[in-house]
C-alpha cells in the first residue's frame, strides 16, 4: 500500500486512517535480524536523535500574509545572520546517519541508533527539496540490511508540549505524526515503530491530563516511552527513582478511577548535548553490570536522547566519536541496542511489564494521599488547589528536560489563542464527525497543529510569540469559512 505524501499542496496529515490501520494489522514486523550475544552482554546502551525545525510565517514578508515555510530554509535563505550559517550543517545532520550506518555495517560493525524526527521538520525538509535527506532516510530505515541498527521513534507532528496542549489536539498530533511518516516511508516501516518520544520530555503530571496521554500512546499502538528521569517518582512513596538503568512501569490513574499502564525508559541527567555528542553512554555503561528483573539476571540499559543537530558538540565532535564508540564496543559485553530489540530479549526471557519498577509522573504521590481515585474531576480539582495553597513548589504543570521551564507560566499571549483555535476546530470538524478525509479538514488541521510547536513557547516574547498567534488567527479565519 502507497499512500501520496502530499495530498492537493497539503501533507497528507489524515484521511487514510482506516487503510493504514488495515496495512498494519496484515503487517508482519519482521526479524530485526539482531546478532547480539545476548548470553554475554553485561550492560548495555541506546541513545537517540531528536530532530526538529518548526514552521514560521516568512519574516521576509508581512506578518498577516506571509506564506508558511520551513524555519531552516529561513536560515539558508539568510546566511549571515545571527548563526544561520548551520544550516547547511543543520542539512547534512538530517542525513548524516545514512553515510554511517552503511559504512559501519560494511565493516561487520553492528551500529545502532534510534531517530525523532518531528512531523514539521519532515514537512519541511520536503518542501524545500532536500530529497538527499529523504533517500538516506529511507535506505536505513527500509533495506532489510540495517533493520536492526535503525529504530524510529514515534513523534507528535507539530512539536506540541503535552502538559499544556487540549488533550484533543495531542492525540490528533500522534495520529498525524504516524500518517505522515506511513505516507513517506511505508506501512510496513510504520509497524516497527514501538517506541515514543515526547517533545522536550514534557510529561504531564494532572491524573485526568496524564491518563489521556497514555491512552493516546496505548491506542496509537505506542509500547513505551522515553521519560526523563527527575519528571516522574515511584508509585509506593513518590520518592525519586533508586533504578534508572532497567525499565519501569509507568502508571496513570484518572479522576474517575480509571488506570492504563505503559512502559517507561529512562532518561537521565538532564539534557547535556555533550552526552550523547561525546558517547558517554558507552562509558557509563561499561561501569554497570548485569541487574535482576522478573528473576532473570538482565543487562543494565544506559539510554540518553539529544538534539541531532544542534550545538558544536553534535555537528562536530558526535560524528568522529559515534563511528569510534560503534568500532570499539560492537560484539562487546557492552554493545550499542535500540530499546525496541532490548525490550524483544527481555521478552524471550519471559520478563514481562508486571516486573518493572512501578512509577508516576511528579507529585501524583501527594495528590492520591488525600484524593481516592474515582473521585470525579470536581474533587481531584479542589484536592489540587488545596495542595498549591499549602506548597507553592507543587503544581500540575508537568515536567521536561529542565526543571526551570513552566510552559505555561509567561506563556498565556500563546496558550490563549491556542486554546481559542483548539476549541474551534473541535466545535466545526470534531463534534460534527466531518471526515479526516476532507480537504477543509486537513488544511485547517495543518494550520492548528503548526501553531501548537514549542517553539512559539520556549523562544519567548516578541517575535515567535507573533508567529503562534498568527497561525491561529489563521486557523480560526479558515474555520470561520469552512
Amino acid at each position: 500500500m502507497n499512500l501520496p505524501a502530499y495530498v492537493d499542496g497539503v501533507p497528507n496529515l489524515c484521511g487514510s486512517e482506516a487503510m493504514i490501520t488495515d496495512g498494519l494489522s496484515q503487517a508482519v514486523r519482521p526479524p530485526g535480524g539482531s546478532k547480539i550475544d545476548w548470553g554475554a552482554v553485561t550492560s548495555a546502551y541506546a541513545i537517540a536523535l531528536h530532530m526538529h525545525q518548526p514552521l514560521i510565517p516568512d519574516p521576509d514578508q508581512e506578518l498577516g500574509q506571509a506564506p508558511i515555510l520551513s524555519n531552516l530554509k529561513h536560515m539558508m535563505d539568510h546566511p549571515h545572520v545571527g548563526d544561520n550559517h548551520n544550516a547547511k550543517v543543520f542539512h547534512w545532520c538530517y542525513k548524516r546517519m545514512g553515510e554511517f550506518i552503511p559504512r559501519l555495517v560494511a565493516e561487520g560493525r553492528q551500529p545502532r541508533v534510534m531517530l525523532d524526527y518531528s512531523g514539521t521538520l519532515l514537512h519541511g525538509l520536503y518542501t524545500m527539496g532536500l530529497h538527499d535527506v529523504f533517500e538516506s532516510l529511507r535506505t536505513i530505515t527500509c533495506d532489510p540490511r540495517y533493520r536492526s541498527c535503525v529504530e524510529w521513534l514515534g513523534s507528535a507532528w507539530g512539536h506540541p508540549v503535552a502538559p499544556s496542549t487540549p488533550v484533543q489536539d495531542y492525540r490528533l498530533h500522534v495520529q498525524t505524526w504516524r500518517h505522515f511518516f506511513a505516507a513517506l516511508f511505508g506501512v510496513e516501516a510504520l509497524a516497527r515503530v514501538r517506541g515514543f518520544s515526547p517533545a522536550e520530555m514534557a510529561l504531564p503530571n494532572h491524573p485526568d491530563v496524564f491518563y489521556e496521554f497514555v491512552r493516546t500512546l496505548k491506542d496509537c499502538g505506542y509500547r513505551w516511552v522515553i521519560v526523563q528521569e527527575h519528571t516522574v517518582e515511584h508509585l509506593e512513596d513518590g520518592g525519586a527513582l533508586k533504578y534508572a538503568h532497567r525499565p519501569h512501569k509507568l502508571v496513570a490513574r484518572n479522576s474517575c478511577g480509571e488506570t492504563l499502564a505503559i512502559t517507561a525508559i529512562i532518561k537521565t541527567q538532564g539534557s547535556d548535548t555533550k552526552l550523547v555528542g561525546q558517547m558517554q553512554p558507552y562509558y557509563e555503561a561499561r561501569g554497570l553490570g548485569r541487574i535482576e528483573l522478573g528473576g532473570k539476571a538482565v543487562p543494565s540499559l544506559v539510554t540518553q536522547i539529544a538534539d541531532g543537530e544542534n550545538g558544536g558538540v553534535m555537528m562536530n565532535e558526535f560524528p568522529p566519536k559515534y563511528e569510534q564508540v560503534m568500532r570499539e564496543s560492537s560484539g562487546t559485553q557492552t554493545p550499542p541496542v535500540n530499546v525496541g530489540e532490548y525490550l524483544d530479549y527481555l521478552d524471550s526471557l519471559g520478563v514481562r511489564e508486571t516486573d518493572f519498577p512501578q512509577i508516576q509522573p511528579i507529585f501524583q504521590h501527594r495528590i492520591w494521599q488525600r484524593f481516592k481515585p474515582g473521585g470525579g474531576p470536581e474533587a481531584l480539582a479542589a484536592t489540587i488547589e488545596q495542595l498549591a495553597r499549602e506548597d507553592s513548589r507543587f503544581h500540575v504543570e508537568g515536567g521536561s528536560w529542565t526543571n526551570n521551564i513552566s510552559w505555561v507560566r509567561g506563556y498565556q499571549d500563546v496558550l490563549q489563542p491556542m486554546e481559542a483555535a483548539s476549541a474551534r476546530f473541535n466545535e466545526v470538524f470534531l463534534r460534527q464527525g466531518v471526515p479526516s478525509s476532507d480537504p477543509r479538514y486537513r488544511n485547517a488541521l495543518l494550520h492548528l497543529l503548526t501553531s501548537q510547536t514549542s517553539c512559539y513557547r520556549y523562544w519567548g516574547q516578541g517575535l515567535w510569540a507573533d508567529w503562534g498567534r498568527e497561525l491561529c488567527r489563521r486557523t480560526i479565519a479558515l474555520l470561520e469559512n469552512a
